[in-house]
């Protein structure tokens, strides 16, 4: 079987990664999988960049003016939505004329257009969608945050700062719909809380949605620290609290939740913070955000270096996010691959990966309190590392996903014929 994935990128993005993740896993069950991507970061052969620099930054460009002036010109929430007004014809590219199916996955900002989705539809190759975020049962926006309005058709879009019902959003809304409506789609949600927001959007309600989780390196972490494991000037001897995002301060992984929780605790029970200490990764746009806090901390940066980060997990006891809105959560699933227990809100994906105060907790959304009561419950717990790991690698080893792959596609392809 030959299958073309889509993707932004191959690298560039938690929806990239894990694509190409997924790619690597089928080619290793005998799968011919091939990745065409708009951004490449890898030097794999089975990865091809589409079209000139030049031309990538035309579409991009064209779509973000779009956007642009239809939000009054504002950068605010320029990335927080998408329009697929512009793309390469894909139909045409010589791996999907191969290809028995093709996977889309996050093909936003200049990669495809609706209507490029619609020619390739015409080719007659089964199409599976998977949805990374909620852009695909939305009008435009990525995450619908606290807003209910793409349940129906969308329309004054808060991201927009839209006054007007037949705004961008609710255009957008229903050329999705005529899409959908012509066009045959096998969608995939990464997470069961996915495929509820799915449920009840008006454009994907009722339509063909399967829930398969993304693919992760399971097997490649380790419940025990190496002797080979970097320190990053960590003292291992203390109880160690992880927190790890590629932008901490990105308002939605509400890491101001993080800090007064930890707060919280070195007020209320010094004899944790006293022996515990929070370790941050990842980048900062302005990392005096921890000035205010209390808690015993390091914040050690961006680590590029996947051994580092397994490392890491490994001498931790606990995995932290307090993210608004996760559609599955990467960091809790690799940190209870190591052995840790997740702490964390439940709005997305969490519950997939979390069973509360069994293998780890999920507190009240946005309860300071609750994640700081989740700590130190999480921090007094003896768990089965082992017994941790084994179960994300039933759930979500790239093996097991791409095996979940393998059949949808057999399904899809033996009723085509």
């Amino acid at each position: 079987m030959k299958v073309a994935l889509v993707c932004h990128s191959d690298l560039l993005g938690g929806a990239s990664v894990v694509t190409y993740r997924l790619m690597q896993a089928l080619r290793h069950r005998g799968v011919d999988a091939r990745m065409i991507v708009y951004s490449r970061l890898s030097d794999d052969d089975n990865v091809i960049l589409v079209g000139s620099r030049f031309v990538r930054g035309i579409k991009f460009m064209t779509e973000r003016l779009k956007i642009f002036l239809s939000n009054g010109l504002k950068y605010d929430n320029l990335f927080k939505v998408s329009i697929a007004n512009t793309g390469y014809p894909l139909h045409l590219h010589p791996w999907v004329k191969e290809a028995d199916v093709v996977a889309l996955n996050w093909v936003n900002q200049g990669l495809m257009s609706l209507k490029g989705v619609e020619s390739l539809a015409s080719t007659g190759k089964p199409i599976v969608w998977t949805m990374h975020d909620m852009w695909n049962c939305t009008g435009i926006c990525h995450h619908a945050y606290e807003c209910p309005r793409y349940e129906d058709e969308c329309g004054m879009c808060p991201l927009l700062g839209a006054v007007k019902e037949n705004d961008l959003s609710r255009k957008v809304w229903f050329k999705k719909k005529a899409l959908y409506d012509k066009v045959p789609i096998h969608f995939v949600a990464v997470s069961n809380w996915l495929a509820g927001q799915c449920a009840k959007s008006g454009l994907l309600s009722g339509r063909d949605v399967r829930v398969i989780p993304n693919a992760f390196p399971v097997d490649t972490f380790s419940t025990e620290l190496s002797g080979d494991s970097p320190m990053l000037n960590i003292d291992f001897n203390r109880d160690l609290i992880v927190m790890g995002a590629a932008r901490l301060d990105d308002p939605i992984k509400g890491l101001d939740y993080a800090i007064d929780a930890l707060n919280f605790i070195f007020d209320n029970n010094p004899a944790v913070a006293k022996k515990t200490t929070a370790v941050f990764f990842g980048d900062m746009r302005n990392s005096a955000a921890f000035d205010r806090l209390r808690f015993p901390y390091t914040w050690v940066g961006r680590i590029n270096d996947p051994t580092t980060v397994r490392g890491l997990y490994a001498a931790a006891k606990v995995v932290l996010s307090t993210s608004l809105y996760e559609t599955l959560p990467g960091t809790l699933i690799e940190g209870q691959a190591a052995g840790c227990l997740p702490v964390t809100f439940g709005r997305g994906g969490q519950s997939d990966i979390v069973t509360h105060l069994k293998d780890g907790y999920i507190a009240e959304y946005k309860s300071v309190e609750d994640i700081a009561k989740g700590l130190c419950w999480a921090l007094a717990q003896e768990p089965d590392k082992k017994a941790l790991h084994e179960s994300v690698r039933e759930r979500f080893a790239s093996s097991e996903v791409a095996r979940r792959y393998i059949e949808l596609f057999d399904e899809i392809t033996n009723s085509k014929k």
